[in-house]
C-alpha cells in the first residue's frame, strides 16, 4: 500500500451506511485519544498528590512525568516497525491492552521506582498508537477528508485536557490519585473493545516489512516535517506549561481561575484542531502557514494579555489553540511524503511532538531562570512557532526542489 493509494475502498463511497461506519471508527479510535490524553496530562495535575504518598520531592516525581515522555520518543518506533507485518485493527487492539496493563501497574506500584518504570512503560503505545489510528481513520474516508479524519481523532485527546483530566483530578481528591491511573486503565480497554468491533477488518500488507517502515528515516521529506513539529509545536507548550504558574503568582488568582483557564485552553484546541482540520482538507500548506503564523502572533501577545488581566490572558489562551492545531496538519503531510512508510512515520510524528513537549518547557524554563517572570514563556513560544513557519517554508522549498511538489 503506497502513500498515495492509502485510502480503503470502504471510504470511497458516500452513501450513508458507510457513513455512519466512518462515524463509527473515528469514534472508537478518539476513545483512545481520550485515554491517553487523560492519563498524560492528568500526571501533572496529579504531581503533588503522589509525591508526597511515595515519599519523594516534587522535583523528584517530575522524573515520571519525564519517563513517560521518554517511554513515547522509544516506543514510537520501535513498535511501529515491529509491528510492520501485523494488521493494524489487532495492532491498535493489543497497544490498548498494554496501555491498559500499565497504566494499572501505575495505580497500585508501591515504590517510586516502580511507578516511574510503570509509567515509561505505559508512554510506550501512546505513539504507535495515533500514528496507525490515523492511517486506520484515513482508510475510512475519501482522501480529500483525509486531516478531517485526523483531526477528529486527536479531538479525543484534546477532550481530554477538558473534560478527562478536571475528572480525573476531582475523582482523586475522594478516593486517591490512584484512581485516576485506574480511570485511565478502564478507559483503554474500553477502547479496545471498541477498536474489535468498529475498526475495519482489513487484512495486513502482504509486502509489509520492518526494514520498508525503516525506509522513513532516509526520506529528506518526513524528518523535515518531523523536525518542524518538533520545533513549531515546541511554543505551544512553552506557554501552556506555565499557565498555572501565570495564574498563581504573577497574577495572584486562584486555583479555580486555574482549572478555568486549563479548561479555556482545552476548549481552544478542541476549536481550532477540529477547524484546521478542515481548512487542511482544502489546503494543507496554507493552513500550516496559517496555524505557525498565527500561533506565533498570538504567543507574542500572551505577556502583554496578562498585564492587562485574566480575562485577556484567557482570550490568548484560547486562540494559542490555533497553534495546537497543527498535529493534524503534519500529520496530514506525512502521510502525503511517507510513501510506502506510512506506519513509521506517523508513529514518529508524536515521538516529535513528545520533543516539542521537553523543547518548549525547556527554554521557558531558562528565560525565567535568567531573572523573567512567568508571562516571558510567551515570547519564547513565538520564538519557537516562527521558528516553525520557517522550517515549513523550508521544507516545501526543498520539496519543489526534488521534485515532489
Amino acid at each position: 500500500m503506497t502513500g498515495s493509494a492509502i485510502v480503503d475502498a470502504a471510504g470511497s463511497g458516500t452513501g450513508t451506511a458507510k457513513e455512519i461506519s466512518a462515524r463509527a471508527v473515528l469514534v472508537a479510535l478518539a476513545m483512545g485519544g481520550f485515554a491517553i490524553g487523560t492519563t498524560e496530562f492528568a500526571s501533572m495535575a496529579l504531581l503533588p498528590n503522589f509525591a508526597r504518598d511515595l515519599g519523594v520531592s516534587e522535583a523528584q516525581a517530575a522524573d515520571a512525568i519525564s519517563a513517560y515522555a521518554l517511554g513515547v520518543v522509544a516506543g514510537a518506533p520501535l513498535l511501529a516497525v515491529a509491528g510492520a507485518r501485523m494488521r493494524k485493527r489487532m495492532l491498535l487492539i493489543w497497544l490498548m491492552v498494554a496501555f491498559a496493563i500499565f497504566n494499572t501497574l501505575s495505580a497500585i506500584a508501591p515504590t517510586f521506582g516502580l511507578f516511574a518504570l510503570s509509567r515509561f512503560f505505559s508512554g510506550l503505545p501512546h505513539g504507535a498508537y495515533f500514528g496507525v489510528a490515523a492511517i486506520v481513520a484515513a482508510s475510512v474516508v475519501p482522501r480529500n477528508k483525509r486531516a478531517s479524519a485526523v483531526a477528529r481523532i486527536f479531538v479525543g485527546l484534546t477532550i481530554a485536557t477538558t473534560i478527562g483530566v478536571p475528572a480525573a483530578s476531582w475523582l482523586s481528591a475522594f478516593i486517591g490519585w490512584r484512581a485516576g491511573y485506574v480511570i485511565v486503565g478502564i478507559l483503554a480497554l474500553a477502547t479496545a473493545v471498541a477498536v474489535m468491533l468498529k475498526a475495519p477488518r482489513t487484512p495486513a500488507d502482504p509486502a509489509a516489512n520492518p526494514l520498508r517502515e525503516l525506509s522513513a528515516l532516509k526520506n529528506r521529506q518526513v524528518l523535515l516535517t518531523l523536525a518542524t513539529g518538533a520545533i513549531g509545536f515546541g511554543g505551544f507548550f512553552a506557554v501552556y506549561t506555565y499557565i498555572a504558574s501565570t495564574v498563581e503568582t504573577t497574577l495572584g488568582a486562584s486555583d479555580n481561575a486555574v482549572a478555568i483557564m486549563l479548561a479555556v485552553a482545552g476548549i481552544g484546541m478542541t476549536i481550532f484542531n477540529l477547524l484546521m482540520g478542515a481548512l487542511a482538507d482544502k489546503s494543507l500548506n496554507r493552513t500550516a502557514y496559517v496555524a505557525f503564523g498565527g500561533g506565533t502572533i498570538v504567543l507574542a501577545l500572551f505577556p502583554v494579555a496578562v498585564d492587562t488581566g485574566l480575562w485577556t490572558m484567557g482570550l490568548v489562551v484560547l486562540f494559542m489553540g490555533m497553534l495546537g492545531g497543527v498535529s493534524t496538519v503534519m500529520q496530514a503531510r506525512l502521510m502525503n511524503v511517507a510513501g510506502d512508510a506510512q506506519q513509521l512515520a506517523a508513529s514518529l510524528h508524536h515521538a516529535a511532538f513528545n520533543l516539542a513537549n521537553a523543547l518548549g518547557p525547556f527554554l521557558a524554563a531558562r528565560a525565567i531562570a535568567a531573572g523573567h517572570d512567568f508571562p516571558v514563556s510567551g515570547y519564547v513560544g513565538a520564538a519557537l512557532s516562527a521558528l516553525g513557519f520557517l522550517m515549513y517554508a523550508i521544507t516545501l522549498w526543498d520539496a519543489r526542489r526534488s521534485g515532489i511538489e
